[in-house]
């Protein structure tokens, strides 16, 4: 059993900050990739950045200079910390990991939490 919880969402101004933050729990040996997706009603759920296990980052394009994602290794957690936040930024955001649950026997599982609200409106 590995779980994904989500904090840090809610109501903000245009052009205001939130953190996001993501901790994994459960029987995990490593975690690989980390990474926030976001859906808004009636669009598909897109992937807004991803951090690997060794550092590299990616980030979407209508995110990019204003996101930045980071880890913590030792917390089991990534973060997502969201500045000059537009109204188009409005969606549930999900953390998702690529999960290594055991070695012996190998399991690899592709995990995602709840989601959390992020509100961006005046």
């Amino acid at each position: 059993q590995v779980q994904l919880v989500e904090s840090g969402g809610g109501l903000v101004q245009p052009g205001g900050s939130l953190r996001l933050s993501c901790v994994a729990s459960g029987t995990i040996f490593a975690i690989n990739a980390m990474g926030w997706y976001r859906q808004a009603p009636g669009k598909e759920r897109e992937l807004v950045a991803v951090v690997t296990s060794s550092g590299t980052t990616n980030y979407a394009d209508s995110v990019k200079g204003r996101f930045t994602i980071s880890r913590d290794n030792a917390k089991s957690t990534v973060y997502l910390q969201m500045n000059s936040l537009k109204p188009e930024d409005t969606a549930v955001y999900y953390c998702n990991a690529g999960v290594i649950a055991s070695l012996s026997p190998f399991r690899s599982l592709e995990v995602w939490g709840r989601g959390t609200l992020v509100t961006v409106s005046s």
